[in-house]
């Protein structure tokens, strides 16, 4: 089984023979055998030797780069290795054709209100008053497929994603207040887990792309853009609520984070290296977390389910079966 190994301390990458060698001060020089590699996530100061990097694009490894405040600024993208034309004309045809262009993005946004809504349900189950937030975004849901027109539907999943939102401050403790939704720079605790849970999704997400026959620069609900894998931003919304917003909910419900694991810089409020280690930990036990497949009848990671919906997506635009988001029946 392969890893995500996430890089936190300043350092460097260095290679001998089959082994990469990450060197920081704080650890020493720790190996990773690169047949153990999926995909690695620089945080801070980590040099990489041209070396180093070729070999890791050799073995189809992405590297996805953060600042120093946890934001995202990029990813290496080694050469695709399953590259298909026929499937990259259909992908191409279905945003060029509007109608085909509308109903996929219908469908990502849908799958991502399904699964707010489950998220509000399982609340509701524990005692928590969000019924009348979920009543508001169960009675926008049959306008997804109504509007004609990309920023309409985008105006639909804002005001599905702000009273959702607005369901927060119950969930979460009176000493973690969500207020409203601040992004650069955020400005309070949740805004800053939501950006840092975002930015792993988004990476996560370039990262399945990548071992799939699609093309991570031609989307649908959002527009292509040349600074951004504008398809793993079409992905991810299906995710959010399943991954990343369950991540937020647990390290905070349960006070694996706390108030002291941020920091103010300024006009920002930013997660601490302490912090940050202790999210990127419940994060990958997300990840790797199985559930049972109801379609394939086996269990399946969190992360496998990404995946499996870009197949389903290339199903969908070659002709073989009509594309279906994936939503949580738990």
């Amino acid at each position: 089984m392969k890893d995500n190994y996430y890089l936190t301390k300043n350092g460097r990458l260095e290679r001998d023979e089959n082994t990469v060698y990450y060197i920081a001060e704080e650890i020493g020089k720790v190996p990773i055998p690169v047949e153990r590699i999926y995909a690695i996530y620089a945080y801070g100061r980590v040099s990489f030797t041209s070396g180093v990097v070729s070999y890791l694009a050799k073995h189809g490894v992405p590297i996805h780069f953060f600042n120093y405040y946890g934001f995202y600024e990029g990813s290496f993208y080694p050469r695709e290795k399953l590259v298909s034309g026929h499937a990259l004309v259909k992908q191409a045809e279905h945003y060029l054709d509007r109608s085909k262009r509308q109903i996929l993005a219908s469908k990502l946004v849908n799958g991502a209100a399904l699964n707010i809504r489950k998220n509000l349900s399982y609340y509701e189950r524990n005692g928590k008053d969000v019924a009348g937030v979920s009543a508001e975004i169960e009675a926008l849901i049959p306008e997804i497929d109504t509007v004609r027109g990309i920023p309409e539907l985008m105006q639909i999943e804002g005001r599905i994603r702000e009273r959702y939102y607005s369901a927060w401050d119950e969930i979460l403790p009176g000493d973690f207040r969500f207020e409203k939704r601040t992004r650069r720079p955020p400005e309070n605790a949740i805004n800053a887990l939501i950006s840092f849970g975002n930015s792993l999704i988004y990476t996560a997400m370039l990262s399945e792309i990548y071992n799939t026959q699609l093309n991570p620069t031609i989307s649908y609900l959002h527009e292509p853009s040349e600074r951004r894998f504008s398809l793993s931003l079409d992905i991810t919304e299906i995710f959010k609520p399943i991954i990343v917003d369950r991540v937020i909910f647990r390290v905070v419900n349960k006070r694996i984070i706390g108030l002291k694991d941020f920091q103010k810089d300024m006009n920002y409020v930013l997660l601490t290296d302490a912090g940050k280690k202790k999210f990127l930990r419940a994060w990958e036990e997300k990840l790797n977390e199985t559930i049972m497949h109801r379609r394939l009848k086996r269990k399946v990671s969190f992360r496998t389910l990404m995946r499996l919906e870009c197949y389903k997506l290339v199903k969908h635009i070659i002709g073989g079966e009509e594309y279906r988001p994936f939503v949580m029946w738990w």
